[in-house]
Parts: structure tokens; C-alpha cells; sequence
């Protein structure tokens, strides 16, 4: 892409070279060549300034653009609303013409800062395909760090059972470079896990994946960011914080918490039940064995410590609440 931006920028430059001398040539029809330096000049200087613009404006959105137009324009209707209007039909014409010239560029001025500012409820105004549900199948997630963080929603989309497009703010993805550029190694672990996380849904495909590119104000925290993004596309919030999911919900956004999904898919297990189950180490009392059942529930079966290592065969003697969830007790099946 770079390489591309630094190639079109040369041929503009040479265009704006000869541009210049054929204005000369036509000009003087190639007789007079006394003031070629001026119009090669004047060309070098207009590439040179347009290329410099160019850079200035580097990260401009067409949010940002659409948005400069919109407080342009309402600023030049309200300046043009005044200046026809009777407070400006009598005086001194230098006089009005001078109001009028300064209420033009102060109503202007303020209507593009003011609509800079709210570049991104332009979504309401402007409609923007990616972003504004007009699909009426499609629906539109917001992630959030912990999500990404967290890493199951690669498999929930794998499974087909988040049929969404996923948006992903750049805020977001700043947060998780700032995460694993870390120096402590916790925090850079799960910034690049974040990060690989992102790649990964960007891969498989089943999930068309955005990036947004929002420019909310410094003084906002990520939580609020957030909830403005997903009113604004009137979308979902996946997290995995429950306090974010709460301060959302109170706000009338609706979320989608992965551990509440996966704690809501628990099967429930019933005295009788059969069950086949990898015991992995020997319990506390003897001849007993140890298991662990898919959602992490510890499974003690008594008269098993000869099976371990195996997948055997079980039967459900008894289940027990515990500060885990729950705990079994079970016995071999002959």
C-alpha cells in the first residue's frame, strides 16, 4: 500500500512538471522561452504543496470528510440564511460586504468544528452500508477486549452458532497492542493472545469482520466507548465482563456474555446417569480415582484408582454443590 501511495505521488509530481511546461508551450507556442523557469516552478511548487497536504491529512477518515462537508455546508446556509436577510439590506455597501464576507467564515468555521466533533453520529445522518443494519438478516457485533482476550468466540463462530458480523473499534485494537507491548509477561501474553485471537476470525471466514474506525473524545473510558459504538451500529456487545455487560444492559444495549453461554450449555448430570470418563489421577481416599467432566466438574469414582490413565465406564452415585460448581461421586461400571 505504501509503495502504491509513493508511486501515485511521483506520477503526480511529474504530471504537475509537464502540465507546467505545455501551459508555457501553448502559451508562447514554443517561441519564447524566457520565463520557462517560472512555469516549471509555479508546477513543482502546486505537486509539492498537494503532496504535503496529502501527508498532513494521512488518517482522515471519509467519516471525518463526509462529516467536514456536512458542518461546510450548514455553515454556508446559515451564513447565506442571514446575510439575504432585511438586518444587512441598508448601509454602507463596503460595510455589508465586509459582515457578510466575516459571518460567512465564522459560521462556516464553527459548523465544520462542531460537525468534526460528532463525526461519529454521522451513522444517523449519512448512512454507512458496513455499519447501519439495513440488512434485515445480517445483525452487527461489537467486541471487546475481554472477548478477544478470552479466545472461545473462534470456535462459537466456527460452530455456525454466531451467524454476525463482527466489528471490532480501533480503540480496541489499540488497547491490545498497548496489552502486549506490556513488559510485565502476563499482560503481554494475553495482548498477544488478543491479537492472534483477531487474526483467527479474520481467517476462517464464516464471520465477516470490521475494523471501526471511531475517534470518540480522550476523557471517555473504553466501557463508555463501547456502549456509544453499539448504540450508534445498533449492535450486540460480546463480552466476558460481567460489570461492562450490566452497565450495557442499563443503557438499553443488548450483550451477549460468552461465560454465561458456556455456564447456560452445563448439562446437568442425574444420580443413575452413565457417563464415560478419562480418570486422570488418584483421589484422597483409597482406590479412588479422579475425572473431570466437559465443564470442568471434578467426578471422584470410588474403587477406580486401577483404572486411571483410562477411559471407563461409570455410573452417577451422588452430586454435591461446591465453590467449583458442582462436584460427582460416581462408582465403575463391571
Amino acid at each position: 500500500m505504501k509503495k502504491t501511495i509513493l508511486t501515485i505521488r511521483i506520477l503526480y509530481f511529474i504530471l504537475c512538471v509537464v502540465g507546467a511546461w505545455l501551459i508555457h508551450y501553448a502559451a508562447n507556442y514554443g517561441e519564447d522561452k524566457s520565463q520557462l523557469w517560472l512555469y516549471l516552478m509555479f508546477g513543482c511548487l502546486l505537486g509539492v504543496f498537494t503532496i504535503l497536504i496529502d501527508i498532513f491529512l494521512k488518517g482522515f477518515s471519509l467519516r471525518g470528510l463526509t462529516a467536514l462537508t456536512f458542518g461546510l455546508g450548514m455553515g454556508g446556509a446559515i451564513a447565506l440564511l442571514i446575510s439575504t436577510s432585511p438586518l444587512l439590506e441598508k448601509g454602507d455597501p463596503e460595510i455589508i460586504y465586509l459582515v457578510r464576507l466575516s459571518l460567512f467564515l465564522f459560521a462556516m468555521y464553527v459548523g465544520a468544528v462542531i460537525a468534526l466533533r460528532g463525526r461519529d453520529e454521522f451513522n444517523l445522518v449519512i448512512p454507512y452500508i458496513k455499519f447501519v443494519p439495513q440488512k434485515v438478516d445480517t445483525s452487527v457485533v461489537v467486541l471487546d477486549t475481554s472477548a478477544l482476550i478470552d479466545g472461545r468466540v473462534v470456535g462459537i463462530c466456527r460452530s455456525g452458532f454466531l451467524s454476525a458480523e463482527l466489528v471490532i473499534p480501533r480503540f480496541i485494537m489499540d488497547e491490545l497492542q498497548r496489552v502486549a507491548d506490556s513488559q510485565d509477561p502476563q499482560r503481554q501474553s494475553r495482548g498477544r493472545k488478543g491479537l492472534q485471537v483477531m487474526n483467527e476470525l479474520r481467517k476462517h471466514g464464516r464471520n465477516p469482520v470490521t475494523i471501526h474506525e471511531s475517534e470518540l473524545g480522550p476523557k471517555q473510558n473504553v466501557e463508555e466507548k463501547l456502549i456509544f459504538v453499539a448504540q450508534s451500529l445498533k449492535a450486540k456487545l460480546l463480552t466476558t465482563d460481567y460489570n461492562l455487560a450490566k452497565m450495557a444492559e442499563f443503557q438499553g444495549v443488548d450483550w451477549l456474555n460468552i461465560s454465561a453461554l458456556a455456564k447456560a450449555l452445563n448439562s446437568d448430570v442425574l444420580v443413575g446417569e452413565k457417563l464415560e470418563i478419562d480418570l486422570i489421577k488418584p483421589g484422597k481416599e483409597k482406590d479412588q480415582a479422579v475425572g473431570y467432566l466437559s465443564d470442568g466438574s471434578m467426578v471422584v469414582v470410588s474403587d477406580g484408582a486401577e483404572f486411571i490413565g483410562q477411559a471407563t465406564h461409570v455410573e452417577v452415585v451422588s452430586v454435591m454443590p461446591s465453590g467449583a460448581g458442582k462436584l460427582v461421586f460416581a462408582k465403575v461400571i463391571h
